[in-house]
């Protein structure tokens, strides 16, 4: 009976480590988070970008924007690995000439062709 007792001690005890060791949640404001003024700020795209998204001058997150419905719209998304862009004659002159990117890197190559 003892024995009993001792373990029901036991297993509150950790119940109560466990209860204090979790925090309670933040509370989350009603305000949105800013976006970063470095993203926002109109960037000209080169001649090559250009023919893909226009000449226009425009935010980082547009001209990525448009690129995507290039992609999706052209259907140069590989069809396995949806990470993966094949590029067509447009995209391979901005990608520097790789007939295969990956999203992650073509984000680095845009950016050499913004002003």
């Amino acid at each position: 009976m003892a024995t009993k007792k001792k373990a029901a001690k036991k297993s509150a005890k950790k119940a109560g480590r466990k209860m204090a060791a979790r925090r309670p949640a933040k509370k989350k404001s009603g305000a949105k988070r800013k976006p970063n003024p470095a993203f926002m700020k109109p960037m000209t795209p080169s001649s090559a970008l250009a023919a893909v998204v226009g000449p226009i001058a425009q935010a980082r997150t547009e001209i990525t924007k448009k690129l995507w419905g290039y992609i999706k719209r052209n259907k140069l998304q590989d069809a396995i690995n949806k990470r993966m862009i094949n590029a067509d004659e447009k995209l391979r002159e901005i990608f520097g000439g790789k007939r295969q990117v990956s999203m992650f890197e073509m984000t680095k190559l845009v950016s050499k062709h913004l002003k």
